[in-house]
């Protein structure tokens, strides 16, 4: 598996932000905040691969596009950016030598942090 930095997915974020479309909430939130398997499914039937491809920061090229395996780390709900998901895919990426998108997640969380 070779996941590298979605810099798609990296501007949507910034821009996000930019925006104050974030939710600033707690670490541990993200497992209640993340979008379910139904919710990505309506997002995806709705908006096509290309727009939740822009939801995530990791991208597996080895995958096929129309699938959702080939996106990872996740920053959102598919309206705004939520902190607690930034911090969850920063430990997550660093641990698992994504340093790429582990430093782009730092910068991310900094400008939330900002805000």
């Amino acid at each position: 598996m070779v996941v590298k930095l979605n810099r798609a997915g990296l501007r949507l974020a910034t821009s996000l932000v930019s925006n104050g479309k974030v939710v600033h909430d707690e670490r541990d939130a993200w497992s209640e905040h993340a979008p379910s398997a139904a919710q990505e499914n309506e997002f995806i039937e709705k908006h096509g691969f290309s727009e939740y491809a822009k939801w995530h920061l990791g991208i597996d090229s080895s995958k096929p596009e129309d699938t959702k395996g080939r996106y990872s780390f996740p920053f959102g709900d598919f309206s705004k950016v939520h902190r607690c998901a930034v911090i969850s895919l920063e430990s997550r990426a660093a641990q698992n030598d994504h340093d790429d998108i582990a430093k782009a997640t730092k910068r991310l969380l900094t400008r939330i942090d900002r805000k």
